[in-house]
């Protein structure tokens, strides 16, 4: 099996590489010297191309997907003009502008893209079951610290207009799973952002997200970009009381190595296994609320 990994513009296609290496031939395209040598480094046997073209022409039975999200739209059509699998780190679309042309590259081959976070596919949140009729309210807290990103580093990432800053990159997080969870049929009902303490980002460190679906049922999802871990929390309010599902430890407890066995079923044959109506809607709501705040 020859997996492509296309760019490594943030630090998920290292972990990702390092599932993949057991199963697979590498190969590896990046434009940056420094991310590429870091590769490098830590996959010694990999192959490098120079361009995404080179790269696609190497014959890999699936692609990793990993560029700036403006980026997205144009490499991912080229991957499914060869009818690849791709797997596309978040986030797929920060903008409403990015959503509108990613959903036209998308409706070539829906079944072949797979984009999500990582944490839908996280153990502890799989065995999580709350029954529909029970629910009342549900809340996602995430927990993931951005301090870095006001020091200048990766600062694509943190502009709003291209990688969507905290709210987006993060709150995919939470949004990502209520909807796994409840099902797309929700829409944004309202969104702030501020920075609390990580001063010099160019977007925020701090935000909440307002929503509904469409029997009801509310939601909120809290993006704390100031803390002293890595958490994402879920919590289900019901009458008999509160449900709720912590996710927090390693790359496999945060559900990255069952990512890479989704992409790698696709690879063998199955289709995607979030339904494209499913991450629609998840971008929705962030590109909604992008535009809000």
């Amino acid at each position: 099996m020859r997996i492509a990994i296309a760019g490594l513009a943030t630090s998920h296609p290292y972990t990702d590489a390092r599932t993949l290496g057991a199963d697979a031939e590498l190969v590896v395209w990046e434009p940056d010297p420094q991310r590429l040598a870091r590769f490098r480094a830590e996959q010694p046997d990999a192959v490098v191309v120079p361009d995404l073209a080179a790269l696609l022409a190497t014959g890999p039975d699936g692609v990793v997907l990993t560029v700036p999200t403006a980026q997205v739209p144009d490499a991912l059509a080229q991957v499914l003009d060869r009818k690849l699998p791709c797997f596309v780190n978040k986030p797929a679309a920060a903008t409403a502008g990015q959503l509108d042309r990613l959903e036209r590259v998308v409706a070539k081959a829906p079944e072949l893209v797979l984009t999500s976070s990582v944490l839908r596919f996280a153990p502890d949140f799989v065995a999580f079951d709350v029954p529909r009729e029970e629910v009342l309210a549900v809340r996602a807290t995430v927990r993931h610290d951005v301090g870095l990103w006001a020091t200048g580093y990766n600062p694509w990432q943190d502009d709003p207009a291209v990688g969507g800053g905290t709210l987006v990159m993060m709150g995919l997080h939470g949004v990502e799973l209520l909807v796994a969870l409840l099902g797309p049929a929700v829409r944004l009902v309202g969104a702030t952002a501020t920075v609390r303490q990580h001063h010099g980002l160019r977007s925020e460190d701090t935000g909440l997200l307002a929503v509904r679906w469409d029997d009801g049922v509310p939601g909120s999802v809290e993006v704390l970009g100031v803390s002293a871990g890595e958490a994402y929390e879920v919590t289900v309010h019901t009458a008999a009381g509160e449900r709720r599902v912590v996710l927090s430890g390693g790359a496999d407890e945060l559900g990255y190595r069952a990512t890479v066995d989704a992409f790698l079923g696709m690879v063998r044959g199955a289709p995607s296994p979030v339904p494209w109506a499913q991450t629609r809607a998840v971008l929705g709501v962030l590109t909604a609320a992008r535009a809000l705040t």
